[in-house]
């Protein structure tokens, strides 16, 4: 059997090769920081891909090399609630370009895993604030984070945050729409994964599918977006609105030659126009 060192580093680098990750730095954080740690003890149940139509799976055993693999794993089944796919949450931390020294919002973080990945990835140096709804997930993240004094784990929705301005903001669960909270947080530069998800009947109302974006302050201040993908994830809790929800269905609905065409996200108050491809009271993805 391979050695687990050995092991870790070839789920590195093959989560690099097929995902065409850029950093350095958050292939080796993949093929450091061990994933068994930021799980609830094993056999664990599993999801991939091929498994999407046919439900869940439990690994053989409590091996580690069992959750080296592009797989979720799930932290609570009945809820569906999974810490995600290396080779998706792998690529929107990628596209966050973190460096070292970077001051990080992670809303979501569920046992802390993709939040210790982000903490390797900008050292001692940076920062990571990570919120999760779940009391007993946040302070499980609290306790498995230990060892990173740079990591600050705190209970809460992340509605309010109070904690300066962020270079990279990873929302790690599905949205109707942005926070206001999280806009403001943003630094010059900075950048936001933001899942923007219509919830799935079939599915329950745990989950919810659509489309990822990037959100990114220009230096005039102004912010940039567009669709970096598609996502199926647990939907964001007591943070949604019922009436965007329906909206954002809709103009999913509206294919890719409109979705594909956003190109910011106003705050400015202003009349819903042509341009408008979801138009809130507070913000509106546009396509001009």
């Amino acid at each position: 059997m391979m050695d687990l060192t050995l092991r870790r580093r070839f789920f590195a680098e093959e989560i690099e090769a097929v995902c065409r990750l850029r950093s350095a730095a958050l292939v080796d954080a993949f093929a450091t920081v061990p994933r068994e740690a930021f799980l609830r003890p094993g056999p664990w149940v599993v999801l991939s891909e091929v498994d999407l139509g046919g439900g869940t799976r439990t690994t053989a055993d409590a091996d580690p090399s069992r959750v080296c693999h592009n797989i979720g794993v799930a932290i609570d089944p009945e809820r569906q609630l999974f810490n995600g796919q290396p080779g998706t949450v792998g690529v929107w931390i990628d596209t966050l370009g973190l460096t070292p020294g970077a001051r990080v919002l992670h809303v979501g973080c569920g046992l802390g895993y993709y939040t210790a990945i982000m903490a390797h990835c900008v050292g001692s140096s940076g920062r990571v604030v990570a919120f999760d709804i779940d009391e007993t997930l946040a302070a499980e993240a609290r306790q498995n984070l230990a060892s990173m004094p740079w990591v600050d784990v705190r209970h809460g929705d992340a509605s309010r945050i109070d904690a300066g301005l962020f270079d990279a903001i990873l929302i790690n669960a599905g949205m109707t729409h942005p926070m206001d909270a999280w806009l403001d947080a943003l630094a010059p530069g900075g950048r936001m994964i933001l899942p923007l998800t219509s919830s799935m009947a079939a599915m329950g109302a745990t989950l919810g599918k659509g489309l990822v974006l990037l959100i990114t302050r220009e230096p005039e201040g102004t912010l940039a977006a567009r669709v970096v993908g598609f996502v199926a994830i647990y939907s964001a809790v007591g943070l949604r609105e019922d009436a965007l929800n329906d909206r954002l269905g809709k103009a999913m609905m509206g294919g890719p030659q409109r979705w594909a065409a956003i190109t910011r996200l106003r705050r400015d108050a202003h009349e819903e126009a042509a341009s408008c491809w979801l138009h809130g009271e507070r913000f509106c993805l546009a396509t001009v």
